[in-house]
């Protein structure tokens, strides 16, 4: 039997040398094919990747009071105005609610976004107007889970001293500081002088862009340099213990609404963001997206398959004289059959495995280009795999069968 199969197998490539245009028309209907399906479950997997590094990034466990419900999710936002206008959350609100929060296992942080797209200097060269600046307190990165690479954190007495300090990303360190280290060394932000104490680690882009270009300085300092009417502060709240997140929602609300003063029976007027819930709505968008791909991908490919049986079904046609040769000279119909089956096979495995190949290289452009994060979709060459399979068998039985099946006398008179 194995002695059969390689027969049958350089019978194959002998086919397909003899036919390269036909051959190679059959390979890339499918490759075309598995590339759709390969290709379109690997940029899936990295906007899922993507949506898990966003949800680590807005910290474990944690739950922010805002201006307004979940702004990443709510249609009416991009649909019409809102039919209810909720003031801002001022400092005084945001620094009454975290002196009197106590609760040992929950930690507190204030902050808000003082500017964007702002050029950067040192003493020799100027950077991009790119850089965002937001003020926050000693908490903030704890919160966050924002990892120090270089240097440190603030600490308490930094942020009541009003300390001319900053932590930088890494992109401000890349432009004006590729070939040393920035801490200790000052930079200028709108004519202020800032010591950069801390470089924070990498961080994936996130649904606003990345993080990479933000620059933090103490929550006060930001507000005298970048003070404006109705600034909006953000109270992000961490609680590690997963088992007190529920009572600390509930404690925190309950503050929040007296911090705001509002009676019994008004409904409260800022909005509240989980990462529970946050977790939950990405996970649907993910589990639609793989949907969604995986139908596109197999619609592609049952067109393959039938385009790919047409083919062998014009190759049986076409070589009704060799199959009659070949009967004549004692080969039996279950050699035919077995021939033109494996023939079938070893066009969809190198139209398979070429498909892998571009379906990985179309993921892998998809997420360099969106600066999403690329990684291996195991799940997706698996799945590719037992599909080539499933096409060989369906495509190539049938015009194997056929030609199984012609009587040899009638295949020699063929022209």
């Amino acid at each position: 039997m194995i002695k059969i199969l390689h027969e049958n197998i350089l019978l194959a490539f002998e086919s397909i040398k003899s036919q390269k245009l036909r051959a190679a028309i059959t390979l890339m209907i499918i490759a075309f094919g598995i590339m759709a399906l390969v290709g379109t479950l690997t940029v899936v997997k990295g906007i899922d990747n993507n949506f898990s590094s966003s949800l680590k990034s807005l910290g474990a466990n944690t739950f922010s009071f805002k201006r307004y419900d979940n702004e990443l999710f709510q249609k009416r936002h991009s649909r019409s105005r809102r039919s209810k206008v909720n003031p801002p959350i001022t400092y005084r609100q945001a620094k009454e609610f975290k002196d009197k929060f106590v609760n040992k296992d929950a930690l507190v942080s204030l902050s808000f976004f003082a500017a964007s797209n702002l050029a950067v200097k040192n003493d020799k060269d100027k950077s991009d107007p790119k850089y965002n600046i937001i003020g926050v307190d000693e908490n903030y990165l704890n919160v966050k889970e924002d990892k120090i690479q270089e240097g440190k954190a603030f600490s308490r007495q930094d942020i009541l001293n009003n300390k001319y300090y900053a932590i930088i990303g890494v992109d401000l360190k890349n432009e004006l500081f590729p070939h040393s280290s920035p801490v200790g060394k000052q930079i200028i932000v709108k004519g202020n002088r800032f010591k950069v104490i801390g470089v924070l680690k990498p961080k994936s882009s996130t649904f606003s862009g990345s993080r990479n270009s933000d620059i933090y300085i103490p929550v006060n300092v930001a507000r005298s340099l970048f003070g404006r009417p109705n600034i909006n502060y953000n109270i992000d709240i961490s609680v590690p213990d997963k088992t007190k997140y529920e009572s600390a929602i509930s404690k925190a609300v309950s503050l929040m609404r007296s911090v705001r003063k509002l009676s019994p029976s008004e409904k409260n007027n800022f909005g509240i963001d989980r990462s529970d819930a946050l977790e939950k709505e990405l996970k649907d968008v993910s589990r639609f997206l793989t949907y969604f791909a995986f139908i596109v991908g197999l619609i592609t490919i049952l067109g393959s398959s039938i385009a790919l049986m047409n083919i062998m079904l014009v190759s049986v046609t076409e070589r009704t004289r060799e199959i009659g040769v070949r009967k004549a000279l004692g080969a039996s119909s279950f050699l035919i059959l077995i021939q033109f089956f494996i023939e079938t096979l070893v066009i969809t495995m190198l139209g398979g495995i070429t498909g892998i190949i571009l379906g990985l290289l179309m993921g892998y452009g998809v997420s360099s280009l969106f600066k999403m994060p690329f990684s291996m979709p195991w799940n997706a060459i698996g799945i590719s795999i037992f599909i080539i399979f499933i096409v060989a068998f369906i495509s190539g039985l049938y015009p194997a069968y056929k030609a199984s099946k012609l009587d040899p006398i009638q295949a020699l008179r063929y022209e």
